[in-house]
């Protein structure tokens, strides 16, 4: 009888020990990559765009700038070169990741400036290097839902430690045939990472951007991107406009600065299709 009573005690028990663990799984932030070491390509403006997306869906976001150049940091409104911290205060080891971060507008950031580039040197005769990044996250990400890392255009230890970082690659490609060059090697440099520093890194896709659907060359760098690397590129493609050009002097992603714009719901839909795609 006291067997059964205990056992009727425990199927009690349950639903509300389901209901803690989904909670549970729910705080573990979901980590993306956003990386190609061709430049101009869309990255910055990407993770900028893409986050402020993500933020309108109620999710808890943090962007962090691995690239030296700060445009990241710049667009969101910050001046580098004024910074009392940054992140490479935070890679040498001088600084906690939580006391660098800034709020700005509806994300928080973890801003680079220009002596990011000298944490390269630094990280280079440390061992483990490449999971410095993953380190200093460790201590912040779990108060975000989104954390999404702005690689620099190259594939050097700051890129290695950004895919090292995270739980998945998002690749935006512009349609032309010197970006869809840097994909194979790019897809290269994710093997070798996921051989060893990160196994379970995976490739979300590719995002097209500057996208003109007018033009047959477009068209098939995308199929002919597609069919090489059996490589998805998530819907909807971002299309060519002069809004984003526009956006990084104001201080705000495409959303704030013109939000009815084509970019701007082609970023609020490529959200939804990531956060779909995120789905447990």
């Amino acid at each position: 009888m006291a067997d059964a009573r205990g056992a009727r005690r425990a199927r009690g028990r349950a639903p509300e020990t389901i209901k803690t663990l989904v909670g549970t799984l729910r705080l573990v932030a979901r980590v993306l990559a956003v990386a190609n070491q061709k430049g101009g390509v869309g990255k910055t403006t990407t993770v900028h765009a893409l986050g402020s997306a993500l933020a309108q869906r109620g999710q808890r976001v943090l962007l962090v700038d691995l690239d030296p150049q700060a445009c990241l940091t710049y667009s969101v409104g910050l001046d580098p070169e004024s910074l009392p911290l940054s992140l490479h205060d935070v890679l040498v080891g001088r600084n906690k990741a939580a006391e660098a971060l800034v709020r700005a507008g509806t994300v928080s950031i973890l801003p680079a400036a220009i002596d990011l580039a000298g944490s390269e040197v630094h990280l280079v005769g440390r061992v483990g290097r490449e999971h410095a990044v993953a380190r200093a996250l460790e201590t912040v990400k779990d108060a975000y839902d989104v954390v999404l890392l702005d690689c620099p255009p190259s594939l050097g230890i700051l890129t290695i430690n950004g895919l090292t970082a995270a739980d998945c690659v998002l690749i935006p490609l512009q349609c032309e045939t010197l970006s869809h060059r840097g994909v194979g090697q790019l897809l290269e440099t994710v093997a070798d990472v996921r051989a060893y520093t990160q196994p379970d890194l995976s490739v979300l896709g590719a995002v097209a951007t500057m996208f003109d659907g007018r033009t047959r060359h477009a068209r098939e760098v995308l199929a002919d991107v597609e069919a090489r690397y059996a490589l998805p590129v998530l819907q909807p493609m971002i299309p060519r406009s002069v809004r984003f050009a526009e956006a990084p002097a104001t201080g705000q992603s495409i959303l704030g600065h013109a939000p009815t714009s084509v970019g701007a719901v082609a970023y609020r839909e490529l959200a939804q299709t990531i956060l779909d795609m995120l789905e447990p």
